[in-house]
Formats: C-alpha cells, structure tokens, sequence
C-alpha cells in the first residue's frame, strides 16, 4: 500500500529517531551538551539555540546528519503502519515462498554434512584449542587440516537453477502479455529500467563528463580533470559530509582517496566501541567452533591459493569471515531482506534460546571472501576492514544472495541484463540462444560475485565506486550486457556453450568505465 508523502516522511523520521537513540552517537551528543554548559558562551536565557550552535561548530551536528543518511541508504521507505512485517521483507508472496525454501534446502545440506561427519553446527572449543588459536589468529593461513570431507554447501549453478523456476502464480501458463516474448532463463515478470531510463540515472557516466578509469576522453584531457577532482575530493573529506562524498564517487575514486571516501560515505568511523565490538567477536571464535569454520577455511584456501592477486590476504580474509559469521547485529538487516537467518543450536542445549547461534544467512562463503577480498587493497587494519565488509553486505551484497524483487536483487539484475542483450543485441541474443548458450549461463556468475575475481583489481575498485555512488547494483547487468557487445563479433562466430565462455573466460584485460559509456551512452536506441 503506498503512503502520502507527509505520511511517509513523518513514519521515517520516527523511524530513523528511534534507530539513533540507541546509538553510541546518541549517548556521545548528550555527553558532548553536557560538557558544553560549562563554556563561557553557552548562556542560560539561549540555551538550546547556543548548545545548538555549539554542537554544529565542534562538527557533531555533520556526524548525526551522516548517521541519519546512512539509515536512510540502508533501510527501505516505510511501508504502511498496517502493513505487516513480511511484506517490509519482500512484498511478493511467492518470492518469500521462493526465498523460504531455498534457506531450507542450505540448511537441509549443513544438517545432513554434520549428520555425516558426525560433528555439531556448533560447540564449545576445548581450553587448548582455544590458547592454539588466539596465538595464531595472524596466520591462520599456515595451518593445513584435512577438510576433503567438508563440500561446499552450493554453487552458483545451483542458485541459477533456483531463479530460473521461479514463476508468477497468478499467470498461468506463461500468459503474461508484456511478458511473452522475453526469451531468456528468468520468467518472472519484474519492471526493469530499458537504456533511455539507465541512461538519466546513470547520467554523470556520460561522455562529455570527466571520469577516472577512462584515459583518452576527447572532452577534458584526463590529467587535467585528474588534478582537479584530487582537489574537489580533498575538500569533500574535510567537510565530512556522506552525501557530498557519494554524489563525488559517481565519477571514480582518486586512489590515495578511495579508503577515506568510501568509509566516509558506509559511515564507518572505526570507534573504540567499534574496535571492542570486532574484539568480541574474535572472542566467540575463539571460543565457539561451528561446522561453518571449516567451510570458510575450505573456501578461502581454494580461493586465495588459486589466485594471485588475493593470495597475500589470507589471514584477513579467516579473521573477517569468522568474525562475519559470528556477528549477530548483521540480524537487524533481515528485517528488509527476503532472508530470514537460520538458527541452530549449541550441542545439547537444543531448544533454549540462550544458546542458539545464528547461522550466517549464505553458506556460500566462496562469493563472500571475493567481496572482502578486494577490501584488503584498501583497508590493513582488520577492525576497520571488518566494518566496511559489514556495511557492504548490508547494504549491497546480500541482495546477490537473495531471492527478491528489489530492483538491484539478483533476480532483478538477471532480468535487466537478459532484457538489454535482447533488446539491444537481438542477433546475439538468439544466436546464442539457439546453439544452447543462454548468456546469462555466462553471466551469473559475474554479477553474483559483483565481477570480483574477474576484472583486475583497479578495474573492479573503479566499479564498485559506482555501486556506492548510486547506491544500487544495477550497474552489474549494465557491465555484464556491455562485455557481451564488446566481445559481440567473436562471439557471433561460436556454436557451443563451451566455445562462448572460452571467448568471455578472460576479463582482467578488460576497461570498465570505456564499456559502460559507449554501451550506455553510444548505443542506438
């Protein structure tokens, strides 16, 4: 049901309000009020108006409009008071339905490998176990247990399958009329925006505008923008502003810039309460073994080791995927996500609740060491590292995860890329289609793992720049259509699956920001 605007704005700053006061922010404003009573400019007959004043000088009043605009990009708008909390999760019934058991099935696959291996989801670590592990914890990588028994809990394959059964009850036999000649996998019928409507959101990526990541502009010559957008970038960080800073992204990062600026925009400010937080979770792992530490470390060994790039981030990428795994404030964003956490319980304390240890919502740990991975580039203190993982994931990251019909959700993007290649690339599109090669066979996993593990790094920064810029996802079908165009010709040559993804196998060559403009803003429509 849709709101009135008043009626709207009124329910999220209750919202927002209610969400703050609780915040360690909160209680460093009173104390900050506090403190300034005592200054000799704060007088009694003007109180509010000079705490006020006070509070905006001293820089806390930038601190709590950055936290109101972090809730506002996290959270969705309200829905209507009467509306009831499933639908806040995802307003179709048969993607819950979807959703629901899809985390069955991933719990199904935990349950019966504890079953056979005969180990719990979770228990206590033995005094020495735990002594072992804390002297190690900055070198995990080291460590070489046999885990050929542990199998990944499912692969992207899998979750592609899931997607492409997914039907519209209330259309039967595909009768959809706007539908029915979508060709590709997806077969639900979701608004995604065509090349007109991209265009206007994604309008500072067009040709006449400076961008980072493209070198040969004929509009501004690259050095030039280059030291100017320095500048500007400098300027947004002093102001600290998150708004400011994500409207300035848009066009790319600056490299010494980007760690500060994305922090500033995720709102991480690595805190002492922050970095005790991260500590507490250590403490759990040190403590609490669940069935899920093995599949981490199985997963990262196959991934750090099979690739150079991240190969050097091994002990990072165990101490933010076990930390990730214990955190139970990730909880909070179920209640926007068409997820719901699986819970399981520490041996033989079945049932009480004291003892129910939140299952991480995605046991597909593989995608995940591939969104921290490239964070390691920019953050080396792993409590800070640790706090934008956690913000990208809430934010971003889990709607690849997730069966919904959120426009930068999976299913969604999926639709948007099959619908664009179809459109805009019609003899590609079949030509593939007929000799057995649906792209999005090809695709999937790209966008599933945000193109992590497939551009080259400074290719991918540059990118997820602009995930963070328009706080959306899009831009990943977007990417995912314009390497299709761009490899166009070899690919019209193919007559096999196999000979398709050996033409698309390799993309660290490939320039980001070129591909999206002329496929963008250079396509006929």
């Amino acid at each position: 049901a849709m709101l009135d605007p008043d009626r709207g704005l009124s329910l999220t700053i209750a919202r927002v309000v209610q969400r703050l006061q609780g915040s360690s922010l909160h209680s460093q404003l009173e104390r900050q009020a506090r403190v300034s009573l005592h200054k000799p400019e704060i007088k009694l007959e003007s109180l509010k108006e000079d705490i006020k004043d006070f509070l905006k000088t001293s820089g806390w009043e930038k601190k709590l409009q950055n936290a109101v605009y972090s809730e506002l990009n996290v959270f969705p708008s309200p829905c209507h008071p009467a509306a009831p909390p499933e639908h806040i999760k995802e307003p179709l019934a048969y993607m819950r339905k979807a959703q629901g058991s899809w985390e069955k099935r991933i719990l199904k696959s935990l349950n019966s490998m504890c079953t056979e291996l005969n180990i719990p989801l979770a228990q206590k670590r033995p005094v020495n176990e735990q002594k072992e592990l804390l002297n190690k914890w900055n070198e995990m990588g080291t460590d070489e247990p046999d885990l050929s028994l542990f199998r990944p809990v499912y692969a992207p394959k899998d979750f592609l399958e899931v997607l492409m059964n997914l039907r519209n009850p209330n259309y039967e036999n595909g009768e959809q009329p706007s539908f029915r000649n979508h060709l590709g996998l997806i077969q639900v019928p979701l608004r995604v925006k065509d090349i007109p409507e991209l265009k206007e959101d994604f309008s500072e990526l067009g040709l006449n505008i400076g961008q980072l990541g493209i070198d040969d502009s004929a509009q501004v010559p690259p050095e030039f923008f280059e030291n100017e957008h320095v500048r500007v970038g400098q300027k947004v960080l002093a102001e600290q502003d998150s708004a400011a800073a994500q409207q300035y992204v848009r066009q790319g990062c600056p490299t010494a810039l980007r760690a500060d600026l994305w922090a500033l925009i995720l709102n991480v400010s690595n805190q002492p309460e922050d970095i005790l937080y991260y500590e507490q979770l250590k403490s759990n792992v040190i403590q609490h073994d669940l069935l899920v530490d093995s599949l981490i470390y199985k997963d990262v060994k196959l991934t750090a080791s099979n690739d150079d790039y991240y190969f050097v981030f091994e002990d990072y990428l165990y101490q933010v995927l076990l930390c990730f795994s214990r955190d139970t404030s990730v909880l909070e964003h179920f209640t926007y996500s068409s997820a719901t956490p699986p819970k399981s319980y520490i041996q033989g304390k079945l049932g009480m609740e004291e003892y129910a240890v939140f299952y991480p919502p995605n046991v597909n740990y593989n995608s995940f060491i591939l969104s921290v991975a490239p964070l390691c580039f920019l953050y080396h203190e792993p409590s800070k590292l640790y706090q934008i993982f956690r913000e990208m994931y809430v934010r971003f990251f889990f709607r690849l995860h997730s069966i919904s019909s959120h426009p930068s959700g999976i299913v969604s993007l999926c639709l948007l890329f099959e619908t664009l290649l179809q459109t805009h690339l019609p003899q590609l599109f079949y030509h593939l289609r007929e000799i057995g090669a649906q792209p999005l066979r090809i695709s999937f996993k790209w966008m599933v793992r945000a193109f992590s593990g497939y551009l080259a790094t400074d290719q991918l920064l540059l990118l997820w720049d602009r995930i963070l810029g328009y706080n959306s996802l899009e831009i990943l079908a977007v990417l995912a259509a314009a390497v299709f165009a761009f490899r166009a010709v070899n690919l019209m040559e193919v007559t096999s699956l196999a000979a398709a993804e050996a033409v698309l196998a390799d993309l660290s060559t490939l320039k980001v920001m070129p591909l999206l403009q002329i496929f963008l803003f250079a396509t006929v429509t």
